[in-house]
């Protein structure tokens, strides 16, 4: 089943509208994700708003939006207020101009998301947009309101629909000066650079994110299968990082190890289990025992500790 539309509205260009409805085309959800407990319990943590002077609990209804202009000052500003300087934009994905992928830098980027037709109508007006972008090989660049707040958004076909990317404003994002003046200007040597490109040259190919294993989300799957199966966790041993000394013997070695490497025949990238799956699919009974609802419910799972009465 389908996440739910995170906005509905239309997509119109020129005097071309047709409903539409966006999904996000990423999720974190499958990842391990870890509560915290009290030590002492074992019981989970509950946050609770409070007021930052008396140390009441304030209810949902009390709490209004402040901006803060100096310590202790703010200026109140209303949920009525804040729909007053509502935008044309809530409601509709108008598309402004056409413009060549290369020319969005990648720093703009935010995330994606799925666009397609909202309910039985406005398909031949979505296919003759999607299309026309398609055809004329461009980005159609609108603007969208989420969560109260206004996006550039960039539109490109995808199958039979289209994928929205979300952009930042200019004032979002940092002048890379800050970070690159320092950086010491370096010959490089037409050896080193021959070497480097060989480098690449072995390791050449195509972009694959099904050859990619997130293993740190792999360790976590082992280590809490370990301890649901009451194994005593010891600490690895880390390997110790070297010096490079001499950058020419470097790039030479790295070329050995790269051909080395293109020799020996690749294992197939593991399959990762479907997203719809969950991590629920990852986490699996450990041999010889109970499923993990039926065991919770006679002892309490090895590593963590009895909630108190």
């Amino acid at each position: 089943m389908a996440p739910r539309a995170n906005w509905k509205g239309f997509l119109r260009l020129s005097l071309v509208t047709c409903p539409v409805a966006l999904y996000p085309a990423t999720s974190e959800s499958e990842k391990i994700s870890f509560n915290q407990l009290n030590r002492q319990t074992g019981h989970r943590i509950k946050y609770l708003k409070v007021d930052a002077d008396t140390g009441d609990e304030v209810p949902n209804e009390d709490i209004v939006k402040g901006y803060q202009l100096e310590k202790d000052q703010f200026i109140e500003v209303t949920k009525e207020e804040l729909e007053e300087i509502a935008l044309e934009s809530t409601r509709t994905i108008e598309i402004h101009e056409f413009v060549d992928s290369t020319d969005i830098d990648p720093r703009y980027l935010i995330r994606p998301y799925y666009l397609r037709p909202d309910g039985k109508v406005g398909h031949d007006a979505f296919a003759v947009i999607r299309e026309t972008i398609r055809e004329m090989d461009k980005v159609a660049i609108g603007r969208v309101v989420l969560t109260n707040r206004e996006h550039i958004i960039a539109l490109e076909p995808m199958d039979k629909g289209l994928v929205g990317t979300l952009l930042r404003y200019p004032y979002e994002v940092r002048s890379e000066q800050e970070y690159f003046d320092e950086i010491q200007d370096v010959k490089v040597t037409k050896d080193m650079l021959d070497l480097a490109r060989h480098i690449v040259n072995q390791k050449a190919g195509r972009f694959d994110p099904e050859k990619f294993e997130d293993h740190y989300e792999s360790a976590l799957v082992d280590l809490i299968n370990q301890k649901r199966a009451g194994k005593v966790i010891r600490p690895k041993e880390r390997p110790k990082g070297e010096n490079v000394v001499d950058l020419m013997d470097a790039l030479r070695k790295s070329v050995a190890g790269a051909a080395a490497d293109a020799a020996t025949p690749k294992k197939p990238a593991k399959k990762t289990k479907k997203a719809s799956a969950g991590q629920k699919e990852m986490l699996m009974p450990i041999a010889g025992k109970k499923p993990a609802k039926e065991a919770a419910a006679k002892k309490p799972v090895a590593g963590a500790r009895r909630k108190s009465a």
